[in-house]
């Protein structure tokens, strides 16, 4: 059987991740059939070959018009849409983008071990891990909770590390749906440890795999 094809969009105008081309080494050992690419010209060209579309810690301001354009009707059409870590950093200056992705990054406290909450132990994102799940990660905060426009996988316990400012509700990873498509963001994924973590790699093949419609 041929391996669902994700195209892995990596451009960045702004923070730049060193873990960048440590997690697309890690997508390719998922199962899928990745394409990786910096061009924005790769999302002007059709993206039906593909059954989902990942932007990987990207930042800034990445898409041209026509770009923007193709990624908004591949999702709208029926096409799968992931974002991991710094793309909740991206297209500020394009209203569509924040809708899709759910929430916009504000900030992050100090790189340091806290805890996630497990808010859906039934999602192929989710449903590996333990009900708390000890990670090491920057525990970004967003300008607003993204909850009730989307179905929350996983929380933050701000009392388990120093500096969140969301408070109680602090979603970290989601799922949704956009137009006939669907969408899947985890906050998690800073450093080029996590992707040689089990949970984490497991965490994003359940999560893309959803987004792309593919059996659990």
């Amino acid at each position: 059987m041929t391996a669902a094809r994700i195209l892995v969009y990596t451009r960045t105008t702004a923070y730049r991740h060193d873990s960048v081309p440590a997690g697309v080494t890690a997508l390719r050992t998922l199962g899928f059939g990745v394409d990786a690419t910096g061009d924005p010209a790769d999302l002007e060209a059709p993206l039906d070959p593909y059954a989902a579309v990942v932007f990987l810690s990207t930042s800034g301001e990445v898409l041209t018009e026509a770009a923007r354009a193709g990624l908004r009707a591949y999702v709208e059409e029926g096409g799968g849409f992931a974002g991991v870590h710094a793309a909740a950093c991206t297209e500020y200056d394009w209203p569509y983008y924040g809708e899709l992705l759910g929430a916009r990054f504000a900030r992050h406290p100090a790189y340091q071990p806290g805890k996630a909450v497990i808010e859906d132990r039934g999602h192929p994102a989710t449903r590996h891990l333990p009900a708390v799940w000890e990670f090491t990660d920057e525990w970004y905060d967003f300008r607003e909770s993204p909850r009730g426009a989307v179905h929350v996988l996983v929380s933050a316990d701000e009392s388990s590390y120093d500096g969140g400012g969301m408070g109680e509700d602090h979603p970290l990873a989601w799922c949704r749906e956009q137009g006939a498509g669907r969408v899947f963001y985890t906050a998690l994924g800073h450093a080029s440890e996590a992707y040689q973590d089990p949970d984490f790699l497991a965490h994003l093949r359940g999560g893309i795999g959803w987004a792309a419609g593919l059996p659990d």
